[in-house]
Order: structure tokens, then C-alpha cells, then sequence
């Protein structure tokens, strides 16, 4: 078994995430609760993530630079945060409301 993972698979999993983003973030638009809107911010919170991670080992394996992905990350970590809002207002979840965002890890 191959233990590395090949770019084109990189790229092609960085699509399908990036894909996911908006087309979650729609359909959660359209639930009438605030638990079904929340469930699909989740789904598009943690492709966002994956997208942060598809760029970062892209970096890691040599074929972008930071300078070449730092705008996807700037992106990448406003999309977060709003997905952390869309959340908090829709979710029961308890947040410490002083905390910032875990958008962090998106950005560069």
C-alpha cells in the first residue's frame, strides 16, 4: 500500500471540500429549525477546516508556497468565523461568549 498521498488526490479532495462549503451553508439556510440549520453549519464549519489542511500539505509536499496559499487561508479563516457565528446563533450548545472564535486553525 502506497503511504503517501499522491497531489492530484489533494486537489481533488480540496475541491469536493471547498464544493461542500457553500452548497451546506445553503441548504442549511432552507431548514426551518435552528438544530437542522446548525447540523449543516457544522458540515460546512469542518470543510472549511479540511480546506485550511488540504492547502497546508500542498506546502508540506512542495507544490505551493505560504506566500501562494495565504490568500485561500485569509479567506478560509473569514469563512470560519462566520461559520462559528451562524452556529452560536442557531446552536443550545453552551459557549463561553468571551472566547474568541476556534478559527484559528484556518489561518496562516
Amino acid at each position: 500500500m502506497e503511504t503517501t498521498v499522491r497531489v492530484g488526490e489533494v486537489k481533488d479532495q480540496l475541491d469536493r471540500a471547498s464544493t461542500s462549503i457553500p452548497l451546506n451553508i445553503s441548504e442549511g439556510n432552507g431548514k426551518y429549525t435552528p438544530k437542522d440549520r446548525c447540523r449543516f453549519f457544522d458540515i460546512a464549519h469542518g470543510s472549511a477546516l479540511e480546506c485550511a489542511a488540504g492547502l497546508d500539505v500542498l506546502v508540506a509536499k512542495g507544490k505551493l508556497t505560504m506566500d501562494q496559499i495565504h490568500p485561500g487561508k485569509e479567506s478560509l479563516h473569514k469563512i470560519v468565523r462566520m461559520l462559528v457565528g451562524l452556529i452560536k446563533r442557531n446552536s443550545t450548545r453552551d459557549y463561553d461568549k468571551g472566547n474568541a472564535t476556534d478559527a484559528g486553525s484556518a489561518k496562516g
